[in-house]
């Protein structure tokens, strides 16, 4: 049998392209923030938080998401170092400017709530993974759950689903019966993202 061929050392991302992958990443949040949005629903992680909140307070999910988020800079910084959490604040910025911006852009008039939260779900997932894998958090959920596969191994989207829950948890007296399971599907779309795709070992690229 012979050998599985040798691969070349894993080259770090140059700031360009760290700075290009969490662009598009940030994109994808704040479109996905949209979309559940535009079905009254909410997700997982402080995507989730941020999208509950709008529904009690007149503002942008995608300005919550960053004002909930200022706790967690500093704490990233300390934990996984000055860059991460430079890299974070940064994401933060653009996930809120993006998410402000964007309704300028594209109008929602109707959405299927099943696509919404299949879609929208998965394409938070997509930028939180495209920001992970470029040395970034989104902060709140996202960071503990990289900090604790950092550190111990556990895997970063079982790690988010447990919090995940309670999130949804939280959401019961602000969401129809229909909203909440279709939330609890965007969360489940979201978080198999990164069950699937964010596990140590498998991106040399990083």
């Amino acid at each position: 049998m012979a050998p599985p061929p040798t691969l070349p050392p894993a080259r770090p991302h140059s700031l360009a392209e760290d700075g290009y992958a969490i662009a598009i990443g940030c994109a994808f949040i704040a479109m996905g923030l949209m979309l559940l949005k535009a079905a009254n629903l909410v997700t997982g992680g402080m995507a989730g938080i941020a999208l509950l909140l709008s529904y009690l307070i007149p503002w942008s999910p995608a300005v919550l998401f960053i004002l909930i988020n200022i706790p967690f800079f500093l704490f990233a910084g300390r934990a996984m170092g000055l860059a991460f959490g430079l890299k974070t604040l940064f994401a933060n910025v653009a996930i809120m400017g993006v998410g402000v911006a964007m309704p300028t852009a594209l109008q929602i008039a109707k959405v299927n709530p099943v696509f919404a939260a299949l879609f929208g779900g998965s394409i938070i997932g997509f930028g939180i993974l495209a920001i992970a894998r470029h040395g970034a958090g989104v902060g709140g959920v996202g960071v503990v759950a990289l900090i604790l596969q950092r550190s111990r191994g556990w895997n970063a989207g079982r790690t988010q689903l447990i919090c995940d829950s309670l999130i949804l948890i939280a959401s019961l007296p602000v969401l129809t019966t229909g909203q909440f399971w279709l939330s609890v599907l965007s969360a489940i779309a979201m978080d198999a993202v990164l069950m699937v795709n964010h596990r140590p070992g498998r991106y040399i690229g990083h």
